[in-house]
């Protein structure tokens, strides 16, 4: 009986073992590593050079000319231009040696070299030049004349990613290179705004990177790119960004390497963010969208018949979710593109199908003026408005519409003197603006200030005119 039961003991361990077994063989080896060696032949060191002025000197007139004329050469030696370099990540995505990386790589630099490893295993440098780059984006391609096909990594679909899904690093943070990390896509459509970096839909990912690795590629469990590496919280931890891939491959690239720069799609207007108490008093029932501050004449948008205050709410059938996201669709079309927006003015939805131009390069500047009491103008006051820290105004007149520009059929009252520490200074009221609407009803004269608003309202929705923008603000009364 005893034997027996052992039997069946041994039995059981001996299928116990065999199922472990199993399990065990089906459990792939780690995946990276494949991915590691297809990919990282692809990946590319890059080394720039510049030049920059730097200053020696401790005295605080070294720009001065009779401070240079007064130590004539032996200034020069206080300044003098020195060179600089800087390292940065790249990935070949053509055999003939087309390379994809940061514009801010890149940007500035006088002399490129990059670094690529061979089959063999042996480096070999070569001279590269640049192809085209676009700041908006942070794209630049820079182009080798290599003897051989070069490896190239494959372009995946950054609009399948989903947040939790598994990603590897290369590159070459702090000079070493080939390094790999791994992590996960921690968020998608992430914001950032600083220094140089103004991008609103990176992907966030823990994968390790550091100075160096701006440019290399992020790749999914595919081994394919899905993003470009580009920046760093400095002061966290596990906090990286890239750039979505499908910002860069097709039209992107296609323009990057025809004409040097990326061909956008523009309207011609100025926005603004939808404020939830404006769309309230615009009809805005959804409260999504943008409000049109300003319409540049000879556009698209002023030959479609758009107008001030306007609220855009859907870009072919898409809604619009705020400034930032407005500008990158708009953006994302090529010249010549043809657009359907959905637009609510005073409560009626209107569409609209809009033929887009190509983004200009520049735009001109526009300078402030502040108002001053010789314009031939009566200052008036109205004590209801002196509550939200309006103190002075002034009805229009041909003096004030010369100076300020405006047209003869613009109505309003010119703002001459705000409160300081007021909500209406607080929240950039200025002298010289044009108050045209008070809770959305037209102003024609200080006179008729009273009837727009109650006195025991706190606070007030001004549509305010400044150098042709239209400006919507919320202002408190004063506690």
């Amino acid at each position: 009986m005893k034997s027996k039961k052992l039997f069946l003991i041994l039995i059981s361990f001996a299928l116990i073992l065999t199922s472990a077994q199993n399990l065990f063989a089906s459990i792939p080896a780690n995946p990276i590593v494949p991915i590691v060696k297809k990919a990282s032949p692809a990946v590319v060191n890059i080394d720039v050079e510049a030049r920059a002025k730097r200053t020696m000197t401790p005295f605080p007139f070294d720009d001065d000319p009779i401070f240079k004329r007064f130590f004539g050469d032996a200034f020069k030696e206080f300044n003098r231009s020195v060179p600089m370099k800087g390292r940065g990540s790249g990935f070949i995505v053509t055999k003939d040696g087309q390379i994809l990386t940061n514009n801010h790589v890149i940007n500035g630099a006088e002399k490129i070299t990059v670094s690529v490893q061979l089959a063999n295993g042996n480096k070999k440098t070569y001279p590269a030049k640049v192809l085209g780059k676009d700041p908006n984006y942070d794209i630049a391609i820079i182009k080798i004349n290599a003897d051989e096909d070069l490896p190239v990594l494959e372009l995946g679909d950054s609009e399948k990613v989903e947040v939790g899904e598994y990603v590897v690093a290369i590159g070459n943070p702090f000079g070493f290179e080939q390094t790999v990390t791994a992590g996960v896509i921690s968020a998608k459509n992430r914001s950032v705004h600083a220094q140089d970096v103004n991008f609103d839909d990176f992907l966030q990912t823990d994968a390790a990177i550091n100075p160096g690795n701006s440019g290399g590629p992020l790749l999914n469990m595919e081994g394919k790119v899905i993003g470009i590496n580009t920046a760093i919280v400095p002061y966290a931890q596990g906090i990286g960004f890239a750039i979505p891939i499908n910002k860069a491959k097709g039209r992107v690239m296609e323009d990057l390497i025809s004409y040097g720069h990326v061909k956008r799609g523009w309207l011609g207007v100025s926005i603004m963010n939808l404020d939830p108490d404006v769309a309230k008093i615009y009809g805005a029932k959804d409260q999504s969208g943008v409000i049109v501050a300003k319409i540049l004449p000879d556009t698209p948008a002023e030959r479609a018949g758009l107008k001030k205050g306007d609220i855009i709410t859907e870009v072919n059938g898409e809604k619009v979710k705020d400034a930032s996201h407005f500008t990158s669709k708009i953006s994302s079309f090529a010249p010549n593109s043809n657009i359907n927006l959905g637009v609510i003015r005073r409560g009626s939805k209107i569409n609209f199908k809009i033929k887009l131009n190509e983004r200009p390069a520049s735009a001109d500047g526009i300078e402030e003026d502040e108002i001053n009491n010789s314009d031939d103008s009566e200052i008036k006051s109205n004590d209801a408005l002196k509550d939200f820290g309006i103190n002075g105004l002034a009805d229009l007149n041909s003096n004030l519409r010369r100076r300020y520009k405006l047209d003869e059929n613009i109505s309003g009252v010119i703002i001459t003197e705000i409160e300081r520490g007021s909500s209406a200074y607080m929240n950039g009221l200025k002298n010289g603006d044009l108050l045209r609407e008070i809770n959305g009803q037209e102003i024609n004269n200080v006179n008729g200030i009273n009837k727009l608003f109650k006195k025991t309202d706190d606070m007030l929705i001004l549509t305010v005119e400044r150098d042709g923008n239209t400006i919507w603000m919320k202002v408190d009364k004063n506690k």
